[in-house]
């Protein structure tokens, strides 16, 4: 039996059209913990300590108090900004942290000493962040018992540690920013392997950094679509398996940062203030369509058994998509996935979802007939023939594929005595 050979020629040539995301507002969360040191030189959780988070890139604020356990969080923090974290509670003294980030996934834990419980201002806590805030001091007058010198120590000691960790999250949080931006002004740029090269800068420092898994998936698939259109154009042999591999593989990573930046963002903890929704939201769609993308050139032109990963990652997309008409296209681009992938059957089930409520559209005719014909089943042909007919009969002759289509039919017509029926049949939804 033959095959339509034309058409599925010129898919196999075609150059890949990038379908263009923009890029939306990342936000992040900070978090952490109060304990006050005790009367007997022990830490212990401050609940209701008062959390003022100040911005010092730009003018903002943000407040909020610790649970019963001493800790606090805030949700939708802008990730680019920089920020001044101070500390006030009852009987203690106040006390900062500067230099803070949002969306690191460090925790921004403090450890009070005794005091007067008085509350900083946005200047004190500048202030007080940068001579690092209160610390321990000793007992007035009189000697020093053994225990108590030994407690002493003990909360120098996990002060010190507490400020090597923060400054360790300050230095990340510099290199994550920093790597944030100059992968997105290179991505803008389309140079796409600088843009990767920045984003990995950042994750070697924080690997779990979803807003740069997702930029990172969005370079590649575009480097990858770079480097295929390259090499199907060049006459040199060599030259155009070379880059078409190379392409390959940068689809293949795209899906895996893709995978990788959607888990992180499921972890992620829910958010009830309206406005940390809409950016989590956001977020989660941007990582959702960069996802569904480099699914559809990964498994088109690199890996057809990952066919059942991709269609997952457009249900995703399509799931979370509210545009109508974005949503048909999405629907469009899983099913020609499968059509290319060789999974016929799954094919003609995505287009028939497109047909029940949109039965004249062109490009689901079109799939469908070719989905059926490509399982090779000669009991599917009439069928195959009825779609393809009615997408002659519906789409403007301009249509890139309308020739085709009509060779296709002449070629059933002439080896398999298949004409299509004059009032097509439509196969019910499974």
């Amino acid at each position: 039996m033959r095959r339509p050979y034309i058409f599925i020629s010129i898919i196999a040539t075609a150059v890949l059209v990038l379908s263009a995301i923009a890029a939306s507002a990342q936000t992040g969360q900070l978090r952490g913990s109060v304990k006050l040191v005790g009367s007997d030189g022990k830490p212990a959780p401050v609940a209701g300590a008062i959390i003022d988070v100040y911005r010092t890139d730009i003018s903002g604020e943000f407040h909020t108090k610790t649970d019963k356990k001493g800790e606090w969080v805030f949700a939708g923090l802008p990730f680019v900004g920089t920020y001044i974290v101070a500390v006030s509670a009852p009987g203690a003294a106040p006390n900062a942290n500067s230099g803070v980030k949002a969306g690191r996934e460090i925790p921004i834990d403090m450890i009070l000493q005794a005091g007067d419980g008085r509350h900083l201002t946005r200047e004190e806590a500048v202030t007080a962040s940068k001579g690092g805030g209160g610390g321990p001091t000793s007992s007035s007058g009189g000697s020093e018992s053994a225990a108590d010198k030994a407690k002493r120590e003990e909360l120098i000691k996990k002060n010190e540690e507490i400020a090597a960790s923060n400054k360790k999250a300050e230095d990340t949080n510099k290199i994550v920013g920093d790597s944030f931006k100059a992968g997105n002004v290179a991505l803008t740029a389309k140079n796409y392997e600088e843009a990767v090269k920045q984003y990995d800068i950042g994750l070697a420092a924080d690997p779990d950094q979803a807003a740069l898994l997702t930029n990172k998936a969005a370079a590649l698939k575009a480097l990858g679509v770079e480097k295929y259109n390259a090499a199907i154009q060049t006459k040199d042999d060599a030259a155009k398996t070379a880059g078409i591999e190379a392409a390959k593989e940068n689809f293949k990573n795209a899906a895996e940062a893709s995978d990788k930046a959607f888990e992180l963002i499921k972890k992620e903890p829910a958010v009830t203030d309206p406005n940390d929704q809409k950016r989590h939201e956001a977020n989660k769609y941007a990582a959702l369509s960069v996802r569904a993308e480099a699914y559809r050139l990964y498994v088109s032109k690199a890996d057809a058994t990952k066919a059942d990963a991709g269609m997952a990652a457009f249900q995703d997309f399509i799931a979370a998509e509210t545009d109508p008409a974005k949503k048909t296209k999405a629907q469009l681009d899983l099913a020609q996935m499968l059509l290319d992938a060789g999974a016929g059957d799954k094919a003609f089930t995505e287009y028939q979802k497109i047909l029940t409520a949109q039965p004249d559209d062109a490009d689901a005719n079109l799939g469908a007939g070719l989905a059926l014909f490509s399982t090779g089943d000669k009991t599917k042909y009439q069928e195959a023939a009825n779609f393809l007919q009615h997408f002659v009969d519906k789409a403007p002759d301009t249509h890139k594929f309308k020739n085709d289509a009509k060779a296709i039919l002449a070629e059933m017509k002439n080896t398999e005595n298949v004409v299509p029926e004059k009032t097509p049949t439509r196969r019910k939804r499974p």
